[in-house]
């Protein structure tokens, strides 16, 4: 028979082998839990998603429906917003970066929504939008701050101010894409403008640049400060979002793009024009052969940033060339918007007539089977 002692080792082994063994089948129960959780969470992100999309799908369907009565809506509005944007440009300069700000929160979530259906999407992922971003950030939680300020005045009439000029973006005012585009590029370069000369809420920090008539805010003291904060920072930030481009559309995203030509990106839309164009683009994407296209693409889009940057320099310390820039701005947008109201869209609306044309009326066949068995066909 055993002892006592040796019954209570027995004892002692069970119950430590039965404290471990529960203790196991906790943590096997907490990871279950968490890896359902999970699972769960994955899931309602995915429904969501989907509900998104559709609702997107549904409201763009709906729109295109109606597109004609919505373009003169758009037109109305167009012109009466951009005429008391002027009245408030010139009656209170320091309410337009608020206008600006309203005007971003508002009509870019619209622009998702329109260009998830067209399957344009990723151009929400371009430079534009990515400045704009910190535009936003900037002017509403540190307006004041100098640094940041010259950043986001580089980017403004920078490659955005110029991309106005070099892509031809048209003010057409029964567009509503086409407004936003402008407006996208253009208020962020007014919005600067007016806090560097005219909003009266920096008078008070402002330098006299050696008129005593015109006072600036911020104040560059040293060239070697200007051109790091006009220049060579806002040159790192526009890497940065390369770098995220590409990781984001031609790694992560890459396949999803080869499964669907149809999706939309930059890089797509301008080599199908240049190629259809066959414009000096074109030509010197091709110089390195067309497996280097999107190289030479990226290559020829920084050599553009770079020299539009450098631009902000002479724009930043003149009040009259700055004046003189936001002129030509305006006045190449409304340009543009001239020639496609005139020539463009003319041809646009041909097209349209032609292809109705060419589709004829829809024939429907109905086989209809009479009491003597024979059948007769119905069209409609």
């Amino acid at each position: 028979m055993a002892s006592d002692e040796d019954i209570t080792e027995v004892d002692d082994s069970n119950g430590g082998s039965c404290s471990c063994g529960s203790k196991d089948q906790r943590l096997n129960d907490r990871r279950k839990k968490v890896a359902q959780t999970k699972e769960m969470l994955s899931k309602q992100a995915v429904h969501t998603k989907e509900i998104l999309s559709k609702q997107a799908i549904k409201i763009a369907k709906q729109a295109e429906e109606h597109e004609s009565f919505i373009n003169k809506v758009t037109h109305l509005l167009g012109v009466l917003g951009f005429g008391g944007f002027c009245f408030i440009l010139g009656a209170r300069p320091q309410d337009v970066r608020y206008l600006y700000c309203l005007f971003y929160v508002i009509f870019v979530p619209l622009r998702w929504i329109y260009y998830r259906y067209k399957k344009w999407h990723y151009y929400l992922l371009d430079f534009c939008y990515y400045a704009n971003t910190i535009f936003l950030i900037m002017l509403l939680f540190y307006p004041t701050n100098e640094k940041l300020f010259m950043v986001c005045f580089s980017f403004a009439e920078g490659p955005l101010a110029w991309a106005l000029i070099v892509w031809r973006c048209s003010l057409v005012f029964n567009s509503m894409d086409k407004i936003v585009s402008v407006f996208i590029h253009l208020l962020p370069g007014l919005v600067y403008f007016t806090i560097r000369w005219w909003d009266p809420v920096f008078f008070d920090a402002m330098h006299l640049d050696g008129d005593a008539l015109r006072g600036s805010w911020p104040y560059a003291e040293t060239k070697s400060y200007l051109w790091t904060w006009l220049f060579f920072v806002p040159l790192a930030a526009y890497v940065v979002w390369q770098l995220l481009y590409f990781l984001i559309v031609n790694v992560l995203r890459g396949q999803r793009l080869l499964r669907d030509p149809e999706v939309m990106t930059s890089y797509r839309e301008l080599s199908k024009k240049a190629q259809k164009a066959n414009n000096l683009w074109w030509r010197l994407s091709g110089l390195l052969g067309d497996q280097n296209r999107l190289f030479m693409f990226i290559l020829l889009q920084a050599v553009f940033t770079v020299a539009t940057t450098a631009l902000t320099v002479p724009i930043f310390l003149s009040y009259k060339l700055h004046v003189t820039f936001q002129l030509l701005k305006v006045s190449a947008t409304i340009w543009n918007g001239g020639n496609f109201l005139l020539e463009v869209m003319p041809r646009q609306v041909i097209l349209k007539q032609k292809r109705k044309t060419e589709m004829g009326p829809v024939v429907v066949e109905t086989s209809v089977k009479l009491t003597d068995g024979s059948e007769v066909t119905l069209s409609q």
